[in-house]
């Protein structure tokens, strides 16, 4: 038990400074598939669960994954002193706004940032809520997949996650993705 909490704590140590925690041990996405674009898909059994994932918005209030469940979720990990979150915040407001009708839902995750700071970076550039996670606890909750930052996840309808993007993104290479797991079992 000593050593679990050891590896707790260093794992959160590393997520909050950003590094790649993960690295050496077994996770979710070694399993699944690294295509060309260095997206991580995973197919329905290779899929796992995502734990549940709690937190307190930005604006105030809370977000509970679970109230979410039948729909896609996209989560995205970002922090408003990062260039790339900046270079990706307009895509994924437009693959927010062109897949939310299929019964998509977008959900920020803040991490390592001034509340003041990150409500700022949202006005004009994205509508849907951000967890405010200073200190990396719900990146944690993913298994450790925000190795770095810009990074974004997609569960599917049945809360597992089906794919993860590493790096930034466009709405090119994001809403296809989207429109893809949006229409797993709608056919």
């Amino acid at each position: 038990m000593r050593a679990r909490r050891l590896v707790a704590a260093l794992l959160t140590a590393s997520v909050a400074a950003g590094a790649p925690a993960g690295c050496g041990s077994k996770s979710w996405e070694k399993d699944c598939t690294t295509g060309a674009n260095d997206v991580i898909e995973c197919t329905p059994e290779q899929r796992p669960q995502a734990r549940e994932v709690t937190g307190e918005l930005l604006d105030g209030g809370t977000y509970d994954v679970a109230n979410d469940r039948g729909k896609v979720i996209v989560v995205n990990f970002w922090g408003s002193w990062c260039n790339p979150c900046r270079a990706e915040a307009d895509d994924l407001e437009q693959t927010y706004q062109a897949t939310k009708a299929s019964d998509v839902t977008f959900i920020g995750v803040n991490s390592r940032d001034d509340r003041d700071a990150a409500k700022r970076f949202e006005v004009g550039r994205v509508t849907y809520p951000s967890i405010f996670d200073p200190n990396g606890s719900v990146a944690l909750k993913f298994d450790v997949t925000q190795v770095s930052t810009p990074a974004t996840l997609i569960l599917d309808r049945q809360g597992r996650i089906a794919a993860a993007i590493r790096r930034s993104t466009t709405v090119a290479e994001l809403r296809p993705l989207v429109e893809k797991y949006a229409a797993e079992g709608t056919g």
